[in-house]
């Protein structure tokens, strides 16, 4: 495994990081998410790879993708050897100063730790003004319950706007981003990415092998989560005539460096600067075969044949205004 710092703490990271919606109670929020036996598995597969970057959330499975990382890792490892996140937003109250510090203390609490290494900002709220959404997570640093904070999909002024605002104040800026960035989702180049690059703010993108496209050659496929992910539907399949001409190229990569697509797919985000991209992964083998893509080396020539079919594609991650209390599925197609 090779490891990197997040942004500019000190704090040092795997450069692949565990995605855990995919453990939790099934049918809380998904149907294909893993029970505590299964999750333990994937997360000691991680841990003997040398991965020690996990990311969670308050709205993950009810709390019990939580409750399961947290006992399972408790079980295997010390604490201070691995790198929690966890996020707050889809909650009561969103971002505002009472929810965060109600929120931050029922993390902590299933995950069974009196800290966090990263604490995440799951969307930008618009109920509540920046400043104290920025205040408070400055008070998580205080008060010692978190080590350093990030943020998740929004549009680029929104997130200048709150690192200008910590800034102003003397209080914490984000040192992580954690984005929707793939292959076939390329949005935030335009703004947003250039931001963080200019404010030393590391990229963690999530859905880098976008819900498994990037992984086949079919667009479909037969697994439990492939006929049970409304919300992989909803993200993605209306560009599918546009985006399975990107995949085929991933294909012909592949094929190229001896391969799988899922490395060429990973590979790809390290070239365009990610320091960690997340891996949602439901089976051992997905985490081999994506530390697998450390070994792979692509060429400039490599990396502008993959880009060069993109095309403009509807905003997905980032939102115009806050959801209804209670909806965590932003994109599901019901």
């Amino acid at each position: 495994m090779q490891y990197t710092k997040l942004g500019t703490t000190d704090i040092e990271v795997s450069k692949l990081c565990v995605g855990c919606m995919s453990f939790g109670q099934a049918g809380t929020m998904h149907d294909w998410t893993l029970d505590e036996q299964q999750s333990e598995a994937v997360i000691r597969r991680a841990l003997d790879l040398g991965i020690n970057f996990f990311d969670t959330a308050n709205s993950y499975s009810a709390g019990t993708s939580e409750e399961y990382l947290g006992r399972i890792l408790k079980k295997n490892i010390a604490r201070n050897k691995v790198v929690l996140a966890s996020k707050v937003y889809f909650n009561e109250g969103r971002l505002s100063r009472t929810a965060i510090l109600r929120e931050i203390d029922g993390s902590l609490k299933r995950l069974g730790t009196d800290y966090l290494d990263l604490y995440i900002i799951h969307r930008f709220d618009y109920g509540t003004p920046v400043e104290e959404t920025m205040e408070a997570l400055h008070g998580l640093i205080n008060a010692g319950k978190v080590r350093a904070l990030g943020a998740s999909a929004m549009y680029g002024c929104q997130f200048y706007n709150m690192q200008t605002t910590a800034k102003q104040h003397g209080w914490t800026p984000f040192s992580a981003m954690e984005n929707h960035y793939n292959l076939i989702y390329r949005e935030d180049e335009r703004e947003l990415i250039p931001i963080c690059k200019q404010m030393q703010v590391s990229l963690m993108p999530y859905s880098p092998l976008a819900a498994g496209h990037l992984a086949r050659p079919k667009w479909r496929s037969d697994s439990v989560r492939g006929k049970t992910d409304r919300v992989a539907v909803g993200k993605y399949d209306r560009m599918e005539q546009q985006d399975i001409l990107v995949v085929q190229r991933v294909q012909e990569l592949a094929e190229k460096h001896r391969c799988t697509m899922s490395q060429i797919a990973i590979a790809w985000q390290w070239a365009k600067g990610a320091a960690s991209p997340i891996i949602g992964a439901t089976k051992v083998r997905y985490l081999d075969d994506a530390a697998g893509a450390l070994d792979v080396a692509l060429t400039l020539e490599d990396v502008d044949y993959l880009e060069k079919l993109y095309v403009p594609h509807p905003i997905v991650g980032a939102i115009d205004k806050n959801p209804e209390q209670g909806v965590m599925l932003l994109d599901e197609k019901k």
